[in-house]
């Protein structure tokens, strides 16, 4: 069987295998519902909590209470743009130095336990493996669903990123699908992944029928879907940890006859890869910097809010009149041009002092705004204002960026990068689109190529360059002391340089 979760896409059905272990008793369905409605019960106590943040930092995501309707107007309530810009800005950054779009941002080179001999052999094989996978990620579309997740990151703490493979004469042989949080229920397992996953999604009887043919469904549902055409259905998917490997289930949800399964099957590796920010001990869910940023984000939109009423107030003014039976203020309306009529000797309209002043707010919403912006590192990670640097000047900012984004970097690095680079080579290696190589970290090696992990590099590559500065102006004697071969190879690993491009040993004279 192939290695995906397919969508509700045509041929999408391919892998689906009766007669698996493990969920596959008669009264799997059922177990399996109520281990998914435990775990959304765990969940739902973040839900308000999330729910808040999207209002206020993401209003176009995919809202918790209600499905929603696509194209609807999400910003009634939003009357600053801060975090929402922030939060773009944020999330791009993250694009561009985690997985930057058509860059080698990781590679494969040969592992420790390979003689030196052997790694001169297969270091051009695996860089040409890792081109391949690179191109099959370019020409996928990788960078715009990871960009939606790194929204989703950003503003709730937690993402899922759906990988499969995709249909045989694409341009691409993987697919990606960033999975809307509101859909998703993760596990955490007892090694601290979110190896777990359901998926909740709804569908009609006929992308039913095309997405799992030969699926033995209930008489009732195939009644209303016959009566019915767009009666939608509830489908539960579950891929779950089974030992070294992962169970996937879809169960059919109906509410109509007893739960059924439509298709099972087994994975090397799950093709949900859920990855988080920052996590709280004893969660299970990541925390965001929206979530840190959040009272002050409320506090901001609020006070803008109340300045529009008051420039409102300031532009129309308040006025008294006396209702003489000339003047009707109930029909007065207060626009350029207007004629008010009023009895000889009365005082008509009157306005009304303004009691205070509301200057102050400006000074409070800079400060809110300025708060915001460097909780979501907008101010830290965002364009430069000069358009050159020295050479002193990018490795400090490189360091700098390293230091902000380190500890979430190696989180990323162990819960997304890794993942999403096994499960592509495991996929084009079954394919045969590449030799088959077992990125163990022993034989075979993942290198990190990312802005980013580069820039964790710099300070480790500028004490060594100042060593060898050092001990160039100390002479001869000190530079015996130098192993240029080894030196070398240490540089090309901390640059990134492609493995073929550097000798395992120096050849002998």
């Amino acid at each position: 069987m192939t290695d995906s979760v397919p969508n509700i896409t045509p041929n999408a059905h391919r892998g689906r295998r009766k007669g698996a272990t493990g969920l596959a008793s008669p009264n799997a369905p059922e177990r399996l519902l109520e281990r998914y409605r435990a775990a959304r019960e765990r969940r739902s106590v973040w839900e308000s909590h999330w729910q808040e943040c999207y209002d206020h930092a993401l209003p176009n995501g995919q809202p918790f209470r209600g499905g929603g309707t696509p194209g609807e107007r999400r910003v009634d309530r939003l009357f600053d743009g801060t975090a929402p810009d922030a939060v773009e800005q944020l999330a791009a950054s993250l694009l561009a130095e985690l997985t930057p779009p058509w860059s080698r941002w990781f590679g494969l080179q040969p592992g420790p336990s390979l003689p030196d001999g052997e790694r001169d052999r297969v270091a051009p094989m695996l860089d040409r493996a890792a081109g391949i996978v690179q191109a099959h990620v370019d020409r996928s579309n990788f960078a715009v669903e990871i960009h939606q997740a790194f929204l989703d990151l950003v503003t709730v703490g937690t993402a899922c990123l759906l990988m499969e493979e995709a249909p045989p004469g694409g341009a691409s042989s993987l697919r990606f699908t960033a999975v809307p949080l509101a859909e998703a229920v993760l596990e955490e397992g007892a090694d601290g992944r979110l190896d777990g996953t359901f998926r909740r999604s709804e569908a009609t009887l006929a992308q039913i029928e095309r997405r799992f043919p030969g699926a033995v469904l209930p008489d009732e549902v195939r009644e209303r879907g016959a009566a019915e055409p767009d009666s939608r259905f509830p489908l539960v998917e579950a891929v779950l940890p089974d030992g070294l490997a992962y169970l996937w289930t879809v169960v059919l949800d109906s509410g109509l006859a007893d739960p059924a399964t439509l298709a099972e099957g087994r994975f090397a590796q799950s093709p949900f890869i859920n990855f988080r920010w920052l996590k709280a001990p004893g969660e299970t869910y990541g925390r965001s910097p929206v979530m840190k940023a959040l009272p002050d984000i409320k506090t901001a939109n609020k006070v803008v809010e109340l300045v529009l009423k008051n420039a409102s107030v300031a532009v129309t003014g308040i006025w008294q009149a006396d209702d003489d039976g000339v003047l009707n203020p109930a029909t007065i309306r207060l626009v350029p041009g207007t004629i008010i009529p009023k009895a000889v000797g009365s005082a008509g309209l009157t306005p009304l002092a303004n009691p205070g002043r509301f200057d102050v707010s400006q000074l409070v919403l800079d400060d809110l705004r300025a708060r915001i912006r460097h909780a979501l590192l907008a101010d830290r990670l965002g364009p430069l204002d000069q358009p050159r640097m020295t050479a002193t000047e990018v490795v400090e900012r490189s360091a700098e960026m390293a230091r902000l984004l380190g500890a979430t970097y190696g989180r990323l690095q162990a819960e997304l990068l890794t993942p999403l680079v096994l499960r592509a080579v495991g996929i084009l290696r079954r394919r045969g689109e590449i030799p088959d190589i077992a990125v163990d970290g022993r034989t075979v090696a993942l290198q990190h190529r990312s802005p980013l992990a580069q820039a964790q590099a710099q300070r480790d590559v500028q004490a060594t360059l100042r060593w060898l500065d050092t001990a160039r102006q100390l002479g001869p004697d000190a530079l015996a002391a130098v192993d240029v071969a080894a030196t070398a190879r240490w540089l090309g690993e901390a640059f990134g340089v492609p493995a073929k491009l550097v000798r395992a040993e120096a050849p002998h004279g």
